[in-house]
Protein backbone atom coordinates (compact mmCIF):
# COMPACT_ATOMS: atom_id res chain seq x y z
CA UNK A 1 0.00 0.00 0.00
CA UNK A 2 2.79 2.52 0.90
CA UNK A 3 4.47 2.18 -2.45
CA UNK A 4 1.10 3.01 -4.20
CA UNK A 5 0.59 6.50 -2.33
CA UNK A 6 0.25 9.63 -4.15
CA UNK A 7 2.81 11.56 -2.21
CA UNK A 8 2.95 15.25 -2.94
CA UNK A 9 4.33 18.16 -1.60
CA UNK A 10 2.56 19.33 1.79
CA UNK A 11 3.64 22.73 1.45
CA UNK A 12 0.57 25.24 1.56
CA UNK A 13 0.26 27.03 -1.31
CA UNK A 14 -1.03 30.68 -1.53
CA UNK A 15 -4.89 30.73 -2.65
CA UNK A 16 -4.71 27.08 -3.12
CA UNK A 17 -8.22 26.50 -1.26
CA UNK A 18 -11.54 28.26 -1.81
CA UNK A 19 -15.29 28.57 -0.92
CA UNK A 20 -15.95 27.00 2.29
CA UNK A 21 -12.25 25.54 3.34
CA UNK A 22 -11.70 29.53 3.05
CA UNK A 23 -13.12 30.19 6.43
CA UNK A 24 -10.69 27.98 8.36
CA UNK A 25 -7.32 29.83 7.67
CA UNK A 26 -5.69 28.24 10.60
CA UNK A 27 -1.99 26.17 11.16
CA UNK A 28 -2.41 23.35 9.46
CA UNK A 29 0.88 20.95 8.25
CA UNK A 30 -0.54 20.19 4.84
CA UNK A 31 -3.56 21.28 2.52
CA UNK A 32 -6.88 19.15 1.92
CA UNK A 33 -5.61 18.05 -1.73
CA UNK A 34 -2.43 16.05 -0.40
CA UNK A 35 -4.74 14.91 2.54
CA UNK A 36 -7.09 13.56 -0.18
CA UNK A 37 -4.26 11.93 -2.67
CA UNK A 38 -3.47 10.39 0.26
CA UNK A 39 -6.16 8.91 1.24
CA UNK A 40 -7.79 8.13 -2.18
CA UNK A 41 -4.90 6.37 -3.22
CA UNK A 42 -4.64 3.87 -0.20
CA UNK A 43 -6.81 1.47 -0.82
CA UNK A 44 -8.55 1.07 1.54
CA UNK A 45 -12.00 -0.06 1.89
CA UNK A 46 -14.95 2.76 3.14
CA UNK A 47 -15.33 0.75 6.37
CA UNK A 48 -11.61 1.96 7.71
CA UNK A 49 -11.20 5.08 9.84
CA UNK A 50 -8.90 7.48 9.72
CA UNK A 51 -7.22 9.39 12.80
CA UNK A 52 -5.31 12.40 13.10
CA UNK A 53 -4.06 12.89 16.57
CA UNK A 54 -2.90 16.26 15.66
CA UNK A 55 -5.80 17.75 14.31
CA UNK A 56 -5.43 21.18 13.80
CA UNK A 57 -8.37 22.72 11.72
CA UNK A 58 -9.50 19.13 10.97
CA UNK A 59 -7.86 18.96 7.14
CA UNK A 60 -7.54 15.37 7.74
CA UNK A 61 -10.47 14.71 9.34
CA UNK A 62 -12.25 17.02 6.35
CA UNK A 63 -11.03 14.63 3.71
CA UNK A 64 -11.75 12.12 4.70
CA UNK A 65 -15.58 12.82 5.64
CA UNK A 66 -15.31 14.04 1.79
CA UNK A 67 -14.70 10.51 0.84
CA UNK A 68 -16.94 8.66 2.52
CA UNK A 69 -14.75 7.61 5.19
CA UNK A 70 -14.85 6.99 9.36
CA UNK A 71 -12.63 10.05 10.29
CA UNK A 72 -11.11 10.89 14.02
CA UNK A 73 -8.94 13.41 15.34
CA UNK A 74 -7.84 15.13 18.20
CA UNK A 75 -6.61 18.60 19.53
CA UNK A 76 -5.24 19.93 22.88
CA UNK A 77 -6.17 23.70 21.56
CA UNK A 78 -9.63 23.46 22.25
CA UNK A 79 -10.03 26.80 19.39
CA UNK A 80 -8.92 24.51 16.75
CA UNK A 81 -11.27 21.77 17.93
CA UNK A 82 -14.12 24.08 17.44
CA UNK A 83 -12.58 24.75 14.02
CA UNK A 84 -12.27 21.26 13.11
CA UNK A 85 -16.19 20.80 14.40
CA UNK A 86 -17.29 23.86 11.84
CA UNK A 87 -15.84 22.32 9.09
CA UNK A 88 -17.48 19.06 9.76
CA UNK A 89 -21.23 21.02 9.01
CA UNK A 90 -23.55 19.60 7.15
CA UNK A 91 -24.36 21.46 4.08
CA UNK A 92 -27.99 20.38 4.93
CA UNK A 93 -27.33 23.52 7.70
CA UNK A 94 -26.15 25.83 5.40
CA UNK A 95 -29.90 27.81 5.45
CA UNK A 96 -30.25 28.21 9.09
CA UNK A 97 -27.10 30.16 9.30
CA UNK A 98 -27.70 33.31 8.40
CA UNK A 99 -31.05 33.20 10.39
CA UNK A 100 -29.97 32.09 13.71
CA UNK A 101 -26.82 35.16 13.02
CA UNK A 102 -29.28 37.59 13.19
CA UNK A 103 -31.16 36.37 16.21
CA UNK A 104 -28.02 36.02 18.30
CA UNK A 105 -27.72 39.26 17.98
CA UNK A 106 -31.10 41.19 17.84
CA UNK A 107 -31.06 43.82 20.92
CA UNK A 108 -27.75 42.48 21.84
CA UNK A 109 -26.83 46.06 23.31
CA UNK A 110 -29.71 45.75 26.11
CA UNK A 111 -29.00 42.29 27.52
CA UNK A 112 -27.55 42.73 31.15
CA UNK A 113 -24.02 41.34 30.89
CA UNK A 114 -21.06 42.99 32.30
CA UNK A 115 -18.34 41.90 31.56
CA UNK A 116 -15.87 40.60 33.93
CA UNK A 117 -12.64 42.88 35.36
CA UNK A 118 -10.13 40.12 34.56
CA UNK A 119 -11.87 38.78 31.44
CA UNK A 120 -9.60 37.99 29.05
CA UNK A 121 -11.33 39.86 26.05
CA UNK A 122 -10.44 43.16 27.82
CA UNK A 123 -6.66 42.97 26.88
CA UNK A 124 -7.49 44.30 23.86
CA UNK A 125 -11.54 45.34 23.69
CA UNK A 126 -12.19 48.76 26.05
CA UNK A 127 -15.28 47.32 28.41
CA UNK A 128 -17.97 48.17 26.85
CA UNK A 129 -16.92 46.72 23.31
CA UNK A 130 -16.17 43.79 25.22
CA UNK A 131 -19.61 43.99 26.95
CA UNK A 132 -21.09 43.00 23.05
CA UNK A 133 -18.36 40.46 21.82
CA UNK A 134 -19.44 38.71 25.17
CA UNK A 135 -23.11 39.19 24.70
CA UNK A 136 -22.48 37.40 21.42
CA UNK A 137 -20.49 34.60 22.97
CA UNK A 138 -22.82 34.03 25.84
CA UNK A 139 -26.09 33.70 23.39
CA UNK A 140 -24.20 31.10 20.98
CA UNK A 141 -23.64 29.68 24.21
CA UNK A 142 -26.89 29.42 26.08
CA UNK A 143 -28.74 28.83 23.33
CA UNK A 144 -26.99 26.71 21.38
CA UNK A 145 -24.19 24.47 23.51
CA UNK A 146 -26.86 24.57 26.32
CA UNK A 147 -26.54 24.81 29.73
CA UNK A 148 -25.53 21.49 30.68
CA UNK A 149 -22.69 21.42 28.54
CA UNK A 150 -21.66 24.78 29.42
CA UNK A 151 -21.90 23.85 33.37
CA UNK A 152 -19.88 20.39 32.64
CA UNK A 153 -17.03 22.45 30.54
CA UNK A 154 -14.04 21.50 28.28
CA UNK A 155 -16.63 19.03 26.79
CA UNK A 156 -15.91 20.62 23.68
CA UNK A 157 -17.01 17.05 21.58
CA UNK A 158 -20.48 17.96 22.66
CA UNK A 159 -20.53 21.29 20.74
CA UNK A 160 -22.57 21.00 17.77
CA UNK A 161 -20.63 21.19 14.62
CA UNK A 162 -23.70 24.35 13.99
CA UNK A 163 -23.08 25.69 16.97
CA UNK A 164 -19.22 25.89 16.21
CA UNK A 165 -19.73 27.38 13.06
CA UNK A 166 -21.19 30.97 15.38
CA UNK A 167 -17.86 30.37 17.39
CA UNK A 168 -16.01 30.64 14.28
CA UNK A 169 -17.93 33.53 12.60
CA UNK A 170 -16.91 35.38 16.22
CA UNK A 171 -13.39 34.28 15.80
CA UNK A 172 -13.21 35.53 12.73
CA UNK A 173 -14.29 39.38 13.24
CA UNK A 174 -12.27 39.30 16.53
CA UNK A 175 -9.45 38.23 14.64
CA UNK A 176 -9.51 41.04 12.08
CA UNK A 177 -10.58 43.41 14.73
CA UNK A 178 -7.54 43.25 16.53
CA UNK A 179 -5.45 43.34 13.58
CA UNK A 180 -3.39 46.21 14.56
CA UNK A 181 -1.81 44.46 17.12
CA UNK A 182 -0.16 41.51 15.03
CA UNK A 183 2.99 41.49 14.16
CA UNK A 184 5.64 39.89 11.53
CA UNK A 185 5.44 36.51 13.59
CA UNK A 186 2.09 35.48 12.42
CA UNK A 187 1.39 33.49 16.00
CA UNK A 188 2.13 36.70 17.88
CA UNK A 189 -0.57 39.45 19.39
CA UNK A 190 0.82 42.30 21.18
CA UNK A 191 -1.20 43.70 24.16
CA UNK A 192 -1.94 47.34 24.55
CA UNK A 193 0.63 49.23 26.93
CA UNK A 194 0.54 51.87 29.47
CA UNK A 195 -1.67 54.96 28.12
CA UNK A 196 -2.38 53.16 24.83
CA UNK A 197 -6.12 53.19 23.80
CA UNK A 198 -7.99 50.02 23.31
CA UNK A 199 -10.25 49.02 20.67
CA UNK A 200 -13.31 50.65 21.01
CA UNK A 201 -15.93 49.37 18.33
CA UNK A 202 -19.89 50.16 17.84
CA UNK A 203 -22.80 47.14 19.09
CA UNK A 204 -24.08 48.33 15.43
CA UNK A 205 -20.89 47.17 14.08
CA UNK A 206 -19.73 44.03 15.55
CA UNK A 207 -23.34 42.96 15.09
CA UNK A 208 -23.02 43.59 11.73
CA UNK A 209 -19.77 41.92 10.96
CA UNK A 210 -20.86 38.85 13.10
CA UNK A 211 -24.18 38.83 10.85
CA UNK A 212 -21.72 39.38 7.43
CA UNK A 213 -19.69 36.67 8.40
CA UNK A 214 -21.91 33.85 9.28
CA UNK A 215 -23.83 34.87 5.94
CA UNK A 216 -20.92 34.16 3.73
CA UNK A 217 -20.05 31.57 5.89
CA UNK A 218 -23.29 29.90 4.63
CA UNK A 219 -23.23 31.41 1.17
CA UNK A 220 -19.93 28.94 0.64
CA UNK A 221 -21.26 26.07 2.49
CA UNK A 222 -24.60 25.63 0.48
CA UNK A 223 -22.38 26.01 -2.64
CA UNK A 224 -19.76 23.35 -1.78
CA UNK A 225 -19.79 19.93 -3.51
CA UNK A 226 -19.26 17.46 -0.73
CA UNK A 227 -22.27 16.02 1.43
CA UNK A 228 -20.64 14.82 4.34
CA UNK A 229 -22.11 12.79 7.77
CA UNK A 230 -20.45 15.09 10.83
CA UNK A 231 -21.94 11.61 12.70
CA UNK A 232 -18.89 9.76 11.20
CA UNK A 233 -16.84 12.67 12.28
CA UNK A 234 -15.58 12.30 15.74
CA UNK A 235 -13.39 15.64 16.98
CA UNK A 236 -12.67 15.65 20.59
CA UNK A 237 -9.88 17.14 22.44
CA UNK A 238 -7.03 15.69 23.58
CA UNK A 239 -3.62 14.85 24.67
CA UNK A 240 -1.33 12.83 22.22
CA UNK A 241 0.96 11.89 25.43
CA UNK A 242 -2.16 10.97 27.20
CA UNK A 243 -4.19 9.12 24.47
CA UNK A 244 -5.13 5.53 25.23
CA UNK A 245 -7.35 4.28 22.90
CA UNK A 246 -6.49 0.88 21.51
CA UNK A 247 -7.43 -0.79 17.42
CA UNK A 248 -8.68 2.05 16.52
CA UNK A 249 -7.11 3.66 13.16
CA UNK A 250 -6.48 1.89 9.95
CA UNK A 251 -4.98 4.97 8.60
CA UNK A 252 -3.34 7.74 10.54
CA UNK A 253 -2.35 11.22 8.96
CA UNK A 254 -1.03 13.76 10.88
CA UNK A 255 1.28 16.58 11.25
CA UNK A 256 2.79 16.87 14.81
CA UNK A 257 3.92 20.38 15.94
CA UNK A 258 7.19 21.44 14.73
CA UNK A 259 10.23 21.97 17.10
CA UNK A 260 10.96 25.61 16.08
CA UNK A 261 9.81 27.17 19.16
CA UNK A 262 6.63 28.22 18.74
CA UNK A 263 3.57 28.74 20.76
CA UNK A 264 1.03 27.59 18.92
CA UNK A 265 -1.56 29.00 21.91
CA UNK A 266 -0.26 32.21 21.10
CA UNK A 267 -1.75 32.08 17.30
CA UNK A 268 -5.44 31.64 18.53
CA UNK A 269 -4.88 34.31 21.89
CA UNK A 270 -8.35 36.00 21.19
CA UNK A 271 -9.77 32.88 20.33
CA UNK A 272 -8.91 31.58 23.59
CA UNK A 273 -10.07 34.90 25.56
CA UNK A 274 -13.21 34.26 23.52
CA UNK A 275 -14.14 30.85 24.62
CA UNK A 276 -12.51 31.18 28.62
CA UNK A 277 -16.28 30.62 29.41
CA UNK A 278 -15.46 26.65 28.60
CA UNK A 279 -12.22 26.13 30.07
CA UNK A 280 -10.80 24.17 32.78
CA UNK A 281 -7.59 25.92 32.22
CA UNK A 282 -6.07 29.26 31.52
CA UNK A 283 -3.65 29.66 28.00
CA UNK A 284 -0.23 29.85 30.17
CA UNK A 285 -1.16 25.82 31.18
CA UNK A 286 -2.18 24.99 27.78
CA UNK A 287 0.95 26.67 26.50
CA UNK A 288 3.13 24.39 28.97
CA UNK A 289 1.66 21.12 27.87
CA UNK A 290 2.09 21.64 24.05
CA UNK A 291 4.79 19.82 22.57
CA UNK A 292 7.28 22.24 21.61
CA UNK A 293 6.19 24.58 24.19
CA UNK A 294 8.48 27.45 24.72
CA UNK A 295 8.68 27.22 28.72
CA UNK A 296 10.26 25.30 30.42
CA UNK A 297 9.08 22.00 31.98
CA UNK A 298 8.14 21.77 35.90
CA UNK A 299 9.82 18.04 35.83
CA UNK A 300 13.32 16.80 35.77
CA UNK A 301 13.61 14.85 32.23
CA UNK A 302 16.50 13.11 31.06
CA UNK A 303 17.46 11.39 27.65
CA UNK A 304 16.20 7.72 26.45
CA UNK A 305 18.33 5.68 24.50
CA UNK A 306 15.01 4.83 22.66
CA UNK A 307 15.10 8.61 21.26
CA UNK A 308 17.86 7.55 18.78
CA UNK A 309 21.35 8.03 18.20
CA UNK A 310 20.47 10.73 16.02
CA UNK A 311 18.43 13.10 18.76
CA UNK A 312 20.83 12.37 21.38
CA UNK A 313 23.88 13.09 19.37
CA UNK A 314 21.96 16.84 18.47
CA UNK A 315 21.37 17.59 22.57
CA UNK A 316 24.63 16.62 23.47
CA UNK A 317 25.82 19.48 21.41
CA UNK A 318 22.91 21.73 21.87
CA UNK A 319 24.20 21.25 25.64
CA UNK A 320 27.68 22.13 25.10
CA UNK A 321 26.87 24.78 22.27
CA UNK A 322 28.49 27.93 23.52
CA UNK A 323 25.33 30.19 22.66
CA UNK A 324 23.74 32.03 25.86
CA UNK A 325 21.14 29.91 27.80
CA UNK A 326 22.22 26.78 25.51
CA UNK A 327 22.74 24.14 27.98
CA UNK A 328 19.88 25.61 30.15
CA UNK A 329 16.52 27.06 28.57
CA UNK A 330 17.16 25.83 25.63
CA UNK A 331 18.46 22.30 26.44
CA UNK A 332 15.69 21.66 28.55
CA UNK A 333 12.80 22.96 25.88
CA UNK A 334 14.02 20.82 23.57
CA UNK A 335 14.15 17.59 26.05
CA UNK A 336 10.37 18.32 26.72
CA UNK A 337 9.83 18.28 22.99
CA UNK A 338 11.55 15.18 22.43
CA UNK A 339 9.87 13.50 25.98
CA UNK A 340 6.03 14.46 24.74
CA UNK A 341 6.69 13.48 21.02
CA UNK A 342 8.12 9.90 22.41
CA UNK A 343 5.21 9.32 24.13
CA UNK A 344 2.78 10.68 21.56
CA UNK A 345 4.19 8.17 19.10
CA UNK A 346 4.15 5.23 22.08
CA UNK A 347 0.40 6.09 21.92
CA UNK A 348 -0.47 6.63 18.72
CA UNK A 349 0.79 3.09 17.81
CA UNK A 350 -1.61 1.96 20.31
CA UNK A 351 -4.41 3.57 18.90
CA UNK A 352 -3.50 1.90 15.34
CA UNK A 353 -4.82 -2.13 14.10
CA UNK A 354 -2.76 -4.46 12.92
CA UNK A 355 -0.62 -3.66 9.66
CA UNK A 356 -2.15 -0.13 9.75
CA UNK A 357 -0.48 2.49 8.61
CA UNK A 358 1.01 6.01 9.75
CA UNK A 359 1.99 8.49 7.68
CA UNK A 360 3.34 11.56 9.29
CA UNK A 361 4.35 15.19 7.86
CA UNK A 362 7.59 16.89 9.71
CA UNK A 363 9.73 19.73 9.36
CA UNK A 364 13.81 19.87 10.19
CA UNK A 365 14.81 23.09 12.02
CA UNK A 366 18.29 24.48 13.07
CA UNK A 367 19.42 25.67 16.83
CA UNK A 368 21.73 28.19 16.24
CA UNK A 369 24.14 26.55 13.41
CA UNK A 370 23.12 23.07 14.39
CA UNK A 371 20.86 21.15 12.42
CA UNK A 372 17.80 19.74 14.30
CA UNK A 373 17.15 16.58 11.63
CA UNK A 374 13.80 15.72 13.12
CA UNK A 375 12.65 13.63 10.63
CA UNK A 376 15.08 11.27 11.24
CA UNK A 377 14.70 11.84 14.82
CA UNK A 378 11.00 10.84 14.46
CA UNK A 379 11.96 8.12 12.09
CA UNK A 380 14.45 6.49 14.71
CA UNK A 381 11.88 7.04 17.50
CA UNK A 382 9.22 5.39 16.05
CA UNK A 383 11.24 2.62 14.89
CA UNK A 384 12.64 2.08 18.23
CA UNK A 385 9.01 2.03 19.57
CA UNK A 386 8.19 -0.76 16.93
CA UNK A 387 7.13 0.29 13.97
CA UNK A 388 8.72 -0.10 10.21
CA UNK A 389 9.71 2.70 8.60
CA UNK A 390 8.65 1.52 5.06
CA UNK A 391 8.69 5.10 3.19
CA UNK A 392 10.28 8.56 3.23
CA UNK A 393 9.70 11.80 0.72
CA UNK A 394 11.23 15.29 1.18
CA UNK A 395 10.32 18.86 0.20
CA UNK A 396 12.09 21.61 0.40
CA UNK A 397 10.43 24.46 1.49
CA UNK A 398 10.53 27.78 1.48
CA UNK A 399 8.11 29.73 3.65
CA UNK A 400 8.76 28.17 7.04
CA UNK A 401 8.74 30.24 10.40
CA UNK A 402 12.37 29.57 10.54
CA UNK A 403 12.36 32.93 8.49
CA UNK A 404 10.68 34.65 11.17
CA UNK A 405 13.36 35.36 12.98
CA UNK A 406 16.22 37.76 11.20
CA UNK A 407 18.83 37.18 13.55
CA UNK A 408 18.47 33.18 13.47
CA UNK A 409 20.23 33.64 9.94
CA UNK A 410 23.48 34.44 11.50
CA UNK A 411 24.44 30.85 11.69
CA UNK A 412 23.58 29.35 9.14
CA UNK A 413 23.58 30.32 5.28
CA UNK A 414 19.19 29.35 4.55
CA UNK A 415 16.39 29.26 6.18
CA UNK A 416 14.59 27.32 3.97
CA UNK A 417 13.44 24.25 5.46
CA UNK A 418 13.12 20.40 4.47
CA UNK A 419 9.19 19.23 5.06
CA UNK A 420 9.28 15.25 5.44
CA UNK A 421 6.74 12.50 4.68
CA UNK A 422 7.70 9.66 6.84
CA UNK A 423 5.75 6.47 6.33
CA UNK A 424 5.52 3.93 8.69
CA UNK A 425 3.72 -0.12 9.16
CA UNK A 426 2.71 -1.25 12.57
Amino acid sequence: MLDSLVIGSPKRKKNSQSGWTDFFPYYAGFPEDFAKNILQSSGLPSSAVIFDPWNGSGTTTYAAAQLGYASCGIDLNPVMVLVARARSLARTEADSIAPQAKSLTKDVSRLAIKIRENDPLLQWFDVETGNVIRAIESRIRSRLVGTDAADLRAQFDKISCFAATFYVALFTICRRLTAPYRSSNPTWLKTPKGDEAKLTISAKDICSAFVAQATCMADALQKSSFLIDPARVKIAVGNTTEFKVSGLADLILTSPPYCTRIDYTAATRVELALISTLLTENRDDLSRQMIGSIKVPDKIIEPSIFWGETCLKFLDRLRSHDSKASKGYYYKTHLDYFEKMSRSIYNMRASMKRNAIAIMVVQDSYYKDLHNDVPTILGEMAENIGFKMRRREDFIQGNSFLGINSRSRIYRDTSRAVESVICFEK
